[in-house]
Formats: structure tokens, sequence, C-alpha cells
């Protein structure tokens, strides 16, 4: 079993319903046709190489205690958790590039390394370059629920939280069982994935785990935590994880598409909230016991994965 393709050049006829069946099988497709230059995501492969290959002391000038409650930069291995598991990877946390002192949390500049300036360029450039594919992917999820077009574009993601991250897996020991990532679904609406060719992304499907390959030109699109509430259930996010059995260095680039910070996230309308199915989700939790804000969910969501954000004024 493989994952399904979905070509975004195509019309907006034949797109929608082949998100819709992606959805409603295992929340995860390919993207093709989307437009982002090969060569902006290589400067990017390329300029986060440069930065994972420094000493660790270099990296930690930009470590994320260092961001406060924007909460951008560096983490070593290990000090990200997944299901209160340290995860076997490293990384970098990036969102959209605001003034010092914003007032929300997870909100504020970027921490960019000096070692390697064109890090900074290329990050910002792609940044912007996936917010537009995730807007028109969104256009097409909102088609297959018979909602307008616009209806996301318009609303929830007006004004976007768009989170971005880049993980380094360094290469597993012999006999180390360890994940990179440990099994989870993501919090948000939308994640945009590169991965560089060493491939460990499984994705838990209806049948057992399959394997989430790169495929070069593509990426690996899959839905969050926020539209399976938005759509009671009706398209469900998807357990996935990720293991680097590849003998190499592995990086990967995920870029996480989410609704307005301040605004919450109330059942969509109509056929979209009618045909949840009951069944349980993988983790028991039931998304539409959270009342609030989206910056509420994200902020007791991220906190888990660092607890040391608990602490911050």
């Amino acid at each position: 079993m493989s994952l399904p393709m979905v070509d975004l050049s195509r019309p907006m006829r034949e797109v929608a319903p082949r998100i819709a069946a992606a959805c409603r099988d295992n929340g995860f497709f390919y993207l093709t046709g989307h437009g982002v230059p090969g060569e902006l995501l290589a400067g990017l492969d390329a300029a986060a190489r440069e930065f994972f290959a420094l000493p660790e002391p270099q990296k930690l000038e930009i470590a994320m205690q260092h961001g406060g409650k924007a909460w951008r930069g560096f983490f070593p291995v290990g000090a990200e958790l997944t299901s209160g598991r340290p995860d076997l990877k490293e990384g970098l946390y990036f969102g959209s590039e605001l003034p010092a002192g914003h007032p929300l949390p997870l909100h504020g500049p970027n921490l960019f390394p000096a070692a390697v300036p064109a890090l900074r360029e290329t990050t910002l450039r792609y940044m912007e370059a996936l917010t537009a594919v995730a807007q028109q992917v969104m256009r097409g999820v909102a088609v297959s629920l018979d909602l307008d077009e616009d209806y996301f574009a318009a609303g929830y993601t007006a004004n976007p939280t768009v989170l971005f991250r880049i993980f380094h897996y360094p290469p597993a020991e012999a006999g180390d069982d360890g994940w990179g990532v440990g099994e989870h679904t993501d919090y948000g609406l939308l994640t945009l994935l590169a991965q560089d060719s060493n491939g460990g992304l499984q994705v838990k499907a209806p049948g057992g785990w399959i394997d989430a390959p790169p495929v070069p030109g593509t990426f690996v699109c899959n839905i969050g935590d926020m539209l399976d509430r938005l759509t009671g259930g009706y398209y469900r996010s998807t357990p996935h994880r990720v293991r680097n059995v590849s003998g190499n260095e592995r990086l990967s680039f995920p870029f996480f598409f989410d609704p307005d910070f301040a605004q919450e996230v109330p059942p969509l309308p109509g056929r979209a909230r009618a045909a949840a199915m009951g069944e349980p989700r993988w983790d028991g939790q039931d998304l539409q016991a959270f009342a609030g804000t989206y910056g509420d969910y994200l902020i007791a969501k991220v906190s888990k994965v660092f607890p040391q954000l608990r602490a911050l004024p």
C-alpha cells in the first residue's frame, strides 16, 4: 500500500475529490504540482546541513532559551519529547518573522546562526512559498467539504499560525531501537513535509504501519488534529512516526499550517460535521472537549513537548 498522489496544478474539480478520498482513508497524501522551485529546497537543505555540522557550542548560541516566549531556535538531541519520551533528533524552530516584544507567546523574531548566513534568507523564502501552497491545499479541503473555496482563507487561516521546523536525525547506532519521533498526530490543520532521500517516515494505515518514502519533487501532506476537530472526525488525523534506519544522517522539513492563534475552532457547518463514525481516537483524546482559542490549545501541547516553556513569563 502506498500513499495517494494529489496534483495541485489540476483543476479544483479534480483536486478536491482526491483530497477527500485521502483524508477519509488515512489522512496522508503526496502533493505534486505545487510550484515550489527545487532549487529553493536544495538551498535550504545545504544551509541546514552546514548548520548541523557546526560544533555544539556554536549551535547553542541560538538555543531556544535565547528566544524567550517566542520559542524559536535550536534544541539538541533528546531535548524534545514525544509522548513523554526523548526523541533521537536535534532541530531548529522557526515561525513567522515578527518584531521583538510581540505580545503573544510563540510569536516574535527568529534566531538565525551568524555562522550560516544563507539559512536566514532561504528559511524566510521557504516559509513564504509554503504558506501559499498550504492556502491552496486548504481551498481544496474546503471544496471537498462542500464549503466555499475561500472558506478557510477568509476565516480560520486569514491570519494563520505558521510554524516551521528543520530536524536532523543522526544515524542510529547498531542495535538501537529508539525512535527519531514516536507515534503522534500533528496539532493543527495541515502539515507539508519535505524529506531527504533517506526515508524513515511511517504512517498508521487501516491495515497497519506503512512507509512514506521520499518521492522527488513532492511534499508529504497530512491533516492534523484541528481539521479532525473541525470536521467532527469525518477527516481523521492519523498517527505517524519516524525512525532513521538508513545508516546516514536524515533531514526533514515539516511546515505546520494552523488556525489563527487568537481564534476559537468550532465545528464546521453542514455536511462537514455530520459523518463522524464514533470510533475512538488512537490516543483516547476527545478533541471536542477542548474549549478556548487555538493558541490556548497549542501552548498546552507544546508545553508537553518542551516542559521548560511553562516557566517562561
